[in-house]
């Protein structure tokens, strides 16, 4: 279990396991999330949600880890644009770990 900082003043946090990784790699779910900018704020955390709105809506979206991943880390109420981009660190590097270690979770 890893956390990540949820505010500037690092007062929140949120904890994410491997299983909530291994959920944003199965649905490829920050693919074509941030914009050209490379900003990451409040719309591109309100993007994501909608994303996940629309695969849980969806009969595709009838994924018990993705649930689990909605209500353990996006809809966390301490999440912000700087607890997802948090998040997306973490998952780039655990991502590199994946790779450098021959691992895959597909």
């Amino acid at each position: 279990m890893k956390k990540i900082q949820a505010n500037a003043s690092g007062t929140r946090s949120i904890e994410v396991s491997e299983q909530h990784l291994a959920t944003i790699e199965q649905y490829q779910l920050l693919r074509d999330l941030i914009d050209s900018n490379g900003y990451i704020d409040e719309g591109v955390l309100e993007k994501l949600k909608l994303n996940i709105r629309s695969l849980l809506e969806s009969e595709a979206g009838r994924d018990k880890q993705l649930l689990d991943l909605c209500l353990d880390v996006i809809y966390h109420p301490n999440m912000k644009a700087i607890g997802l981009q948090n998040l997306i660190k973490l998952f780039l590097d655990w991502k590199k770990n994946q790779t450098e270690n021959g691992v895959s979770a597909d």
